[in-house]
């Protein structure tokens, strides 16, 4: 394979007729355009689907910058849309807030504290408690850097070791928990059928999720990519690390790729390109059975609504580079470039004489 017209073109389409999609996880390395991407893919969802919403579970939160909007941990509708929410959560911060602030939910609290990971998985727990109580017809996440994804993609096995903890806990200390509350006169609800309760509604929710990530009609992860050794490798552990949950993943994004359109060829750029083509040649033969889609690298960035939209046209049809090397056209665009360039200089270098010639 030597040039990027001879690998075989993917898009997200697949995506876009798949109906029974519940939960879409776009994920990848930092500083792909995860963002970007998960974006647009929920705005060509909002074209097919009667509700979208795209929750960004990355700190960093570029979700509001890539819509230039502001979006708070409740679903907001996006500016000229009326099916597509937006909301930003933060999966470590601490979840007083949605375990409640009464006693029980307190003691719940602070024993989850003493489970490493189990604070994250219980937020996210919490939050798509919440989405679940919503009616969206697809929920599209905008993940954080990959190894914050993976352990938020743990958090069902996370959840369910350290209930089964607490559960050991609550066997071994339950008696005297309820003798410790009737002696300093605490309220009935700290007593250890209220404790169960909460533990065994956490669970089920625990279980539900966990059944319907694993299950490839409702659930797919698509990974965002540029043409790098890093990307890939980090891609690639992605991949084993999603079947090793047994979540499908079959999409592909290779985002930021030179094509050969420049009228004046760039050393730079050629070395660049070289570098790129060897990448995506591996991509291919690694993942030759996915959909792998190719996005141009901009000189601009892609933000507010209407670049998203005016740039998601690449994700459902193949990008075609402006020029086509060897054709007359592009010859005389080139000597016309050119020509113009030869003048400038020239006309630079007249000034420059003239200003020597005065000193």
């Amino acid at each position: 394979m030597g040039s990027n017209a001879e690998l075989p073109e993917g898009t997200v389409q697949n995506i876009l007729e798949q109906d029974s999609l519940k939960w879409i996880f776009v994920g990848g390395k930092g500083g792909v355009g995860k963002t970007t991407c998960s974006s647009i893919l929920s705005i060509l969802l909002a074209r097919v689907r009667q509700s979208v919403l795209i929750i960004s579970t990355d700190p960093a939160h570029n979700l509001s910058d890539a819509f230039q909007q502001k979006f708070t941990k409740s679903p907001s509708l996006v500016n000229g849309f009326s099916n597509l929410y937006a909301m930003e959560v933060d999966p470590t911060v601490e979840h007083d807030d949605s375990l409640g602030s009464d006693t029980t939910d307190g003691f719940v609290s602070e024993l989850a504290n003493s489970i490493p990971g189990i604070d994250e998985a219980m937020s996210f727990a919490e939050m798509l408690k919440l989405v679940q109580t919503m009616d969206y017809s697809v929920i599209v996440f905008d993940t954080a850097p990959t190894g914050h994804t993976l352990r938020l993609l743990q958090f069902p096995s996370t959840l369910e070791k350290g209930l089964a903890k607490i559960m050991t806990l609550k066997n071994r200390f339950g008696g005297l928990l309820s003798q410790m509350t009737r002696l300093f006169g605490v309220d009935d609800e700290f007593n250890e059928d209220a404790i169960l309760g909460k533990l065994e509604g956490m669970k089920d929710v625990i279980e539900q999720v966990n059944k319907q990530f694993k299950d490839p009609d409702m659930t797919t992860f698509v990974c965002v990519c540029i043409p790098e050794f890093l990307s890939l490798y980090e891609t690639e552990r992605l991949v084993q690390e999603l079947t090793k949950f047994e979540i499908d993943t079959h999409n592909i994004i290779i985002n930021q790729v030179i094509y050969d359109e420049e009228v004046v060829e760039s050393k730079l750029l050629k070395a660049r390109m070289r570098m790129q083509q060897k990448y995506m040649n591996q991509f291919y033969m690694l993942y030759d059975d996915f959909h792998i889609t190719k996005l141009p690298l901009l000189p601009q960035e892609v933000c507010g609504v209407e670049a998203l939209k005016g740039f998601s046209h690449n994700f459902v049809s193949p990008y075609q580079p402006s020029i086509a090397r060897g054709t007359v056209e592009e010859l005389e665009q080139r000597v016309s470039t050119l020509r113009e360039q030869l003048k400038g200089a020239e006309a630079e270098l007249e000034i420059i004489k003239k200003g020597k010639q005065k000193v």
